[in-house]
């Protein structure tokens, strides 16, 4: 009878609600893409967008995991190749490149209560995960858990068998640097709490912030406590200490219990196999909020009920493009990509628009949406570019809580994760960003503001924590080697400049565009003519001695580059590839430069300073043929149906967007600039909705006609010349063709 419950409960979960699987867009979406090699993502469940997610949590256990939290730099709550579940964590960060979050972790058992996460932690099976939805099997316990979420609750369903059961609910484990938690039991259906988190790739520390919850039960338990692991005391002291370091259960305890390892309890007692639904509202704000969010969105409603919801969301989100024609892997990778492009930056305010603030200790208020989670040195590269074309409202709406982070903090953001600055990576990027939105037409936010808050960026050199260095970058040109990545910096400053000086130029600012256009061309000053690629200068001009191109790959340390070497970062200059060319001797010098970075395997698709370069060849005429077989080689070979189908960390959905643009047949290859580069798509036909609000198109199609290389492309049925094409062309065209031989 159980073997015929699991087949029934897996056949409705298959495919969507209407009885008809995979169909629907939602219904070809595979969060299990990406949770191997590094890939960061994870199965659970979350809603477009959402605050509140589940993410089945197997990277705390014993020290022969494949991925174990503590011995290595592991960013994730959940690895394919691991094995010993203790839990499922409540908010988590998809695809980051340093820990954080992963707390709230609640866990089914069965038996006589256990605390230690170790002893009860167990092997699971029968993983399902797609939109909006994960089970497994617990074997241990031979529990049933699954999940799902709403935009700001996560909601489990735990099928037990007969006898004695547990839920736990464990504060002390997770994958944040930070310690700390509150928990009070409200009564036999309700808990309530806190857990600190923060020190997001081991720095700020002092930037610590709460996450507040509260949770709800469908059962009221027959017995209940908290339990608390203290810290083992030695010396006189611990003589007088029978509690030293033994973990301490309170039983039927109502009060608030304070600690680092501390965690609750609800034991039932079933006499016939029952099912319990769980149901966690979580906030920023406050421990009332936790609770409004929770009972507005998820109130009265059953778990069906809330996946339905959520799975209609993420239908209606990703339905936003079509494509036909293809396989069915192909859609699956299509659509799993787009919805990990759907993830970050993610809601930060709570239902009634209240959100913590950055930097002032105060609560906002917001009528829209603040967002957070601004990974920008990895997505002002293509994920915003995508947001503008497919979905302007947020992007419009990301641009608005960049300038509310302006006015708490008095700078934008660099990388910002739940209002507190993180100052990961280098570089500018919230200007490029900006930029690139208010030249692609969405124009809805207070661009006067944005314009001053990029200059002072650019121009403050006194304690600028945007752009250390400063001082050296305008009066040479460059940063020196006194400072830390100080090519790939200048390399970064410069691609922001252009984006200023084209803001400027649209702006009417025409001594700010010159200015800044000039500074944007400063990398010649580090273009070795000898090497044909850009080396690092020390303080007195003299190029930096002894020098590797080498030096730097697979994320090694090296002086002048951040996370790459001389080789991935060379032709990092889009925004001037003209004169790029110009310095490598002419097309031919550029051509052949280029391809030996792909022949000698220097380039690095999981790295973002060489994202663009299989599209580089279309600068070129007559070579337009490699980019075009470079891209689908690479889609090919680094984007599958399996859990290591990303070619490394998605970083917030970076490598994603550029799958999502390279199967659609084109891409923003130059940040900043409102324009495409086109290349084949991948299917016969891609529709994407566009927003009324901000086009006057309803749809652009894009059709690929044949096969081979390109031959030709038609923009609303007229012959169109190069291989590229401007955001105003292409949307407001109904049909793009590219025909192929």
């Amino acid at each position: 009878m159980k073997q015929f419950r699991l087949l029934f409960i897996l056949l409705i979960f298959c495919g969507n609600f209407s009885g008809v699987a995979q169909e629907e867009p939602a219904d070809y979406v595979n969060p299990i893409i990406g949770t191997s090699n590094y890939g960061a993502t994870y199965p659970g469940p979350i809603a477009p967008r959402g605050l509140a997610s589940i993410s089945p949590f197997n990277v705390a256990g014993p020290q022969n995991l494949p991925l174990e939290k503590d011995s290595q730099w592991l960013s994730n709550p959940y690895v394919h190749e691991n094995t010993f579940l203790t839990g499922f964590s409540h908010v988590n960060l998809s695809g980051v490149g340093c820990p954080e979050l992963g707390v709230l972790l609640l866990m089914p058992t069965t038996g006589e209560l256990e605390t230690d996460h170790l002893k009860y932690g167990s092997t699971y099976r029968n993983e399902l995960a797609k939109a909006g939805y994960y089970s497994t099997q617990i074997d241990k316990y031979d529990v049933r858990a699954e999940f799902t979420a709403s935009t700001r609750v996560g909601v489990s369903k735990f099928s037990f068998p007969e006898g004695p059961a547990n839920i736990l609910l464990n504060l002390g484990v997770g994958l944040t640097n930070e310690e700390g938690a509150m928990v009070q039991i409200v009564s036999d259906t309700e808990i309530q709490g806190m857990r600190s988190v923060g020190s997001f790739c081991y720095n700020s520390p002092e930037a610590a912030y709460p996450v507040y919850f509260v949770a709800k039960f469908s059962k009221p338990a027959d017995n209940f406590g908290v339990w608390k692991e203290p810290a083992f005391y030695e010396g006189v002291e611990a003589q007088w200490m029978t509690y030293n370091g033994k973990t301490r259960i309170m039983e039927k305890s109502t009060k608030m219990v304070v600690g680092d390892s501390i965690g609750s309890y609800f034991t039932y007692n079933f006499d016939k196999p029952e099912t319990i639904e769980v149901k966690i509202g979580v906030s920023y704000v406050s421990i009332e909020n936790a609770r409004e969010n929770l009972e507005q969105e998820t109130g009265g409603k059953s778990f069906e009920d809330v996946y339905k919801e959520t799975y209609s969301a993420w239908n209606e989100t990703l339905s936003k493009i079509k494509v036909e024609g293809g396989t069915k892997e192909d859609k699956t990778i299509f659509y799993t990509a787009l919805y990990h492009t759907q993830i970050h930056p993610n809601t930060l305010n709570d239902w009634n628009g209240d959100y913590p603030e950055i930097k002032t200790g105060k609560i906002g208020n917001t009528k829209g949406t603040r967002y957070t989670v601004f990974s920008l040195w990895d997505t002002y590269r293509n994920v915003h570019q995508l947001l503008s074309l497919v979905y302007p409202k947020q992007q419009s709406n990301m641009i608005k809580s960049m300038l509310e982070m302006y006015d708490e903090n008095d700078w934008l953001p660099k990388w910002e994760l739940n209002s507190t600055e993180t100052f990961t990576m280098v570089g500018d990027p919230a200007s490029i960003v900006i930029a690139d939105t208010y030249l692609k037409g969405i124009q809805d936010f207070d661009v006067e503001k944005a314009y001053e808050a990029m200059l002072k960026s650019a121009d403050q050199i006194e304690n600028n924590p945007l752009r250390p260095g400063l001082k050296d970058y305008i009066e040479k040109g460059y940063l020196t080697t006194d400072h830390g990545g100080s090519v790939s910096t200048t390399q970064e400053y410069n691609a922001a400049d252009h984006a200023i000086a084209l803001l400027a130029n649209a702006l009417g600012k025409k001594d700010d565009y010159k200015r800044f256009k000039n500074r944007s061309l400063s990398y010649k000053k580090l273009f070795d003519k000898d090497l044909k690629m850009l080396r690092p200068r020390l303080q007195n001009g003299d190029w930096y001695e002894p020098f590797d191109p080498n030096e730097g790959a697979n994320f090694a340390e090296n002086v002048g580059f951040i996370e790459g070497n001389a080789w991935q970062y060379s032709f990092m200059i889009p925004h001037d590839v003209p004169g790029l060319v110009k310095l490598m001797g002419g097309n031919k010098g550029f051509t052949d430069q280029l391809q030996k970075i792909f022949d000698t395997e220097q380039f690095d698709m999981a790295n973002e300073p060489g994202i663009a370069y299989p599209y580089l060849f279309n600068y070129v005429k007559g070579e337009e043929w490699r980019s075009q077989k470079m891209v689908e080689e690479l889609l090919r070979k680094h984007f599958k149906n399996t859990a290591d189908g990303l070619p490394g960390n998605d970083d917030t959905g970076t490598m994603s967007a550029w799958a999502v643009y390279s199967m659609m047949g084109f891409y923003p290859v130059s940040p900043g600039d409102p324009k495409y580069t086109i290349t084949k798509p991948l299917f016969d036909k891609i529709t994407i909705q566009l927003d009324s609000n901000y086009y006057k198109n309803d749809a652009l199609i894009i059709e690929r006609i044949g096969k081979g290389q390109i031959k030709q492309i038609l923009i609303n049925g007229k012959k169109h010349k190069g291989y590229f094409v401007s955001h105003d062309e292409l949307v407001n065209a109904k049909t793009l063709k590219v025909i192929l031989e």
